[in-house]
């Protein structure tokens, strides 16, 4: 019998030092129930997929699932296509904060920045 060796798949998005400190926020001020965070691209906006990270509260069977220093951060099994080799950011300045995506799959974005098309 010969012995097979798996290697370990990377992960589609990788998280900068400031996702996972904002993780870590999240979760430590996450409501009674919820086990992590979890990204998505769901349908909207002018160019047709938007992100969205919201509370989780149960595993989803196809869910890619990321541990981090700060809590569990999963990701959506139907969004990982459009996501695979993105780098998910914080960026906090003096007007707005919030999560930044630099996407190698996205071929065009609206004007405003909030959706995407692949």
């Amino acid at each position: 019998m010969t012995e097979t060796k798996t290697r370990a798949r990377p992960a589609a998005v990788a998280l900068t030092a400031g996702a996972e400190a904002r993780i870590a926020k999240l979760m430590a001020a996450a409501p009674e129930g919820a086990i992590g965070v979890r990204l998505s691209t769901p349908r909207r906006g002018c160019s047709g997929l938007a992100y969205s990270v919201d509370y989780v509260t149960e595993e989803v069977k196809f869910d890619e699932k990321i541990e981090t220093p700060g809590g569990v951060f999963y990701i959506d099994g139907a969004s990982v296509l459009y996501l695979i080799g993105s780098t998910m950011d914080w960026v906090e300045d003096d007007f707005a904060a919030g999560f930044v995506f630099e996407n190698p799959n996205a071929k065009g974005a609206c004007g405003c920045g909030e959706s995407f098309t692949v």
